[in-house]
This record gives C-alpha cells, structure tokens and sequence, in this order.
C-alpha cells in the first residue's frame, strides 16, 4: 500500500486543507503499516529526521518533487537528487512537465545512473511513454490510475498490466513506437504489444508524441530503440532522416515504418501501407463478385476511377497501389500543387480539394479518403455530399478511429461496399511486424 494523501497545491495536487491535519493523516499511515508513505521534499527534512529515530515499522519513505519548469539540466538534477537524498529518504522522486519527448532522454538517463531507489517520470501526452519505459531504466516504482481513463496522463492499471506488461519489462527490452501527432488515437499498442508475446519477442510498442523529427532522432539514437511506426504527419517528412529507403517506399516517397539495422545503427525506410490499402478494397469487391457469382481474374480496380481525398503519406500509398492495378486516379488535396504533384506520379489528375465535395464520378468508382477527416474526436466531419456517395461502388476510409466512421456509414446507407481502415492497419501491421522481428506475424490477426 502505498500512502500520500491529497498533494497540496504547492506542490502541483489539489489539496487546499489545513497542512497539519495533512501531515497527521501520513503519519497515521505509517502507523498503520502503510508499505509507502509519500512526503514532499520541502516537508522532509523536518519530518524525516524525527521519524527515523523513532519508527519502528518496515514503512518505507519516499521524498518527492513536483517539477513544473523546463526540465532541469544534468548538473541541476544531480544536485536536486543529492539534496534528497539527505533527507534519509528511501526512494526518491521526481515527476516532470517536459514539453518536448526528447527531454524524456534526461529522465532515463537519470533513472539509469542514480544510485539510490528513484522514480522519475512525465505527464501529459508528451511524457506518456517516460512512464511506460520506466523499468526498462530501472525506475523504482511505475503509477497509474484507477479510473477508466487516464489522469492527467498517467496510463491506466489496466493498460500497465495487461497492454504493456511492465511487469516483464527489463534493460534488454527493444523498444518500437509510434511516430505521429497526435498519437492517442493508436491502437498499435494493442496490436503488437501481446503479438511479441506471443512469439516471445523481448520488444515493446509505445506512442509518442513528437514535434520535432530531427531532434527526435538525434536524441534516440541508441540500439534500444529499435523501431518506430510513422504515422500522420510525417510520412514523407521522416524520409530524410532514413539512412536508406526501400526502392518501393522511395518510388511512393512516403516512410510509414522504420527499422535500426542491428550490424550498423543505420535507420532504414519501408512502406507497407501500399499493400495493405489496396488489397483490402481489392478483397472486398472480390468478395462481392463470389457473393454475387460474378467473381473474375485480374484486379478489379483495373479500368476503374479510384477518386482519393488527400496527396498526403497514406494518400501517396493509395495512389500508387491504385496506378499499379490499372485504375485511373483522380487526386483531391487541400493543397493544389502537392495533389498536381502526385497526380504526375502516377499519370493521373489532379483537382482542387473543394471540388470533392458535389464531385460526379463515373459508374462503379472507388472513393479513398486519406485525410484525418472524420477522425475522433471530430467524428461528423466527411470529405464528399451524401447525395454523391450513391455513384461509387466501394468507399474506402482509411481513418479507423473510429472503426466506422460517419463516411463509411453514410456510404454503406447508400449502397456502397464499405472499407475500414481497421482492414488497412491491420494489413500494414503485419507487413511491420515482420520488419520489426524477423518473425511471420499473421498471428496479430488473432488479436483483433
């Protein structure tokens, strides 16, 4: 049990009662037999002294700091540590507002060098995964809340224990994270956390939240970080920081995964987006045909007009599955020239993106959305009209939260075949999978 009552507001909580009655409620606790009691480190000292020439229980004590500045330097958190520790604390804590993941760095750091019992983490989306590495860089003690959702950033009980099992995580755990902004919407924990259990894979899959890729990847430089998925808005951006790149993530010119190669550090680029987007609106028309009895050989997409909302990284993916199967692209992005850009890739045409909206395509056309419209939580927003999702024969959403979005089901209403992005990330999950472990990963449709 782990004992700290209300933070008073000085020290970053809540609390705003009388500080006496605060302080008689831990000691209580130790009374009590509490397994931890949590002291903040500008009432330590006093209290400390006195308690350790008395006490006679095996309660532990745990001297904190609520830091809400700019994360200190080295040198300022070596000399921040030394003064807790002469409270006669037994483990010692720190708890950051970074406002950046790459000063996250400086928290592992910390963690992986103080010689006395430490936990040191971060909150808010940004700091989210200082916790969740936590025992990796040998921190004391990991928290999370009780509630159904997270607090203040904190990751649930539930997510620790059976998301993430930080109970198995130890030094020699390779870390593989999502790239993006934001990135709370990712079910990539939930898909490939439990599938490295299952093949007994030592690895670990976070998001994280950046702002800056350069800075990012001269910061998590190390081996540990093995991996990262690449996720909106960085797919074409992250290519130059990649060593190398695959010939077909070069000719798309868009990164949605990234590996370290072991035998020399380098980072090197993939895309398994393209496969994955275009067999699963292929499958789903195939499946159609064999329902209806009118199956054939060949792609289905070939002859057809493949309309795609956004010229953006999965945008670019679509675009050239789409050109690869024979269909006849027609290229819709907020941004005129990016769209005219990719429109010339792939020998296609380009429109102006308020153009989607009353657009009148030919009979049996294919309708992709790869822009993050209708992602939560602004859920009610579409790219096209309802009247004109009656004249495509299958719409395509790549957003998957949620996993049927208002697109998909005003399209479904209207006839159309409809495609979830769930089909799309699950596909491109596995072509991950694979890159990240060596190992076959069509087990991570079981955890679907």
């Amino acid at each position: 049990m782990l004992c700290n009552v209300s933070r008073p507001k000085w020290a970053g909580g809540l609390y705003e009662g009388d500080e006496h009655k605060r302080l008689e409620a831990l000691h209580l606790a130790e009374d009590l037999g509490a397994d931890y009691v949590d002291f903040e480190l500008k009432v330590a000292s006093n209290i400390l002294g006195k308690q350790y020439s008395s006490h006679q229980s095996g309660t532990r004590f745990i001297v904190s700091c609520n830091l809400d500045c700019e994360t200190p330097s080295e040198e300022d958190l070596g000399y921040l540590v030394s003064r807790m520790q002469a409270t006669g604390a037994d483990i010692i804590k720190l708890v950051f507002s970074v406002n950046d993941i790459t000063e996250i760095a400086r928290i592992f750091q910390l963690l992986s060098h103080c010689q006395v019992p430490i936990i040191a983490y971060s909150v808010g989306e940004r700091g989210f995964v200082s916790q969740l590495l936590s025992p990796k860089f040998n921190g004391a003690l990991v928290y999370g809340s009780l509630k159904g959702t997270p607090v203040s950033g904190l990751p649930t009980v539930e997510s620790l224990r059976q998301t993430y099992k930080v109970g198995h995580i130890n030094a020699d755990t390779k870390v593989f994270g999502l790239i993006s902004k934001p990135v709370g919407h990712s079910k990539g924990p939930i898909l490939h956390n439990p599938t490295f259990r299952h093949v007994n894979y030592n690895g670990i899959y976070v998001p994280m939240f950046v702002d800056d890729l350069k800075k990012f990847f001269s910061t998590y430089s190390s081996p540990d970080f093995a991996g990262f998925s690449v996720g909106f808005p960085y797919k074409e951006a992250v290519m130059k920081f990649c060593d190398e790149v695959h010939p077909l993530a070069q000719a798309i010119a868009a990164v949605n995964t990234i590996i370290r190669r072991p035998s020399d550090g380098k980072l090197i680029g993939y895309n398994t987006d393209c496969e994955a987007s275009i067999t699963a609106i292929e499958d789903a028309i195939k499946e159609r045909g064999y329902k209806n009895g009118t199956a054939s050989f060949g792609s289905p997409l070939a002859g057809r007009m493949f309309v795609l909302a956004g010229a953006g990284g999965a945008g670019r993916a679509l675009a050239f599955g789409a050109k690869s199967r024979g269909a006849r692209v027609v290229i819709f992005d907020i941004d005129f020239e990016r769209a005219k850009s990719l429109a010339s890739d792939v020998m296609g045409a380009a429109r102006p993106f308020e153009d989607i909206l009353n657009f009148q395509p030919e009979k049996g056309a294919i309708l992709a959305n790869a822009t993050p419209l209708g992602m939560h939580p602004n859920t009610d927003r579409v790219p096209v009209s309802e009247e004109t999702l009656r004249d495509y024969q299958l719409v395509f959403d790549a957003v998957y939260t949620p996993r049927k979005t208002r697109l998909l089901k005003d399209a479904e209403a209207a006839g159309a075949i409809i495609v979830s992005g769930v089909e799309m990330f699950l596909r491109q999950a596995i072509g991950q999978f694979n890159l990240f472990t060596g190992k076959e990963g069509k087990c991570l449709l079981i955890f679907l």
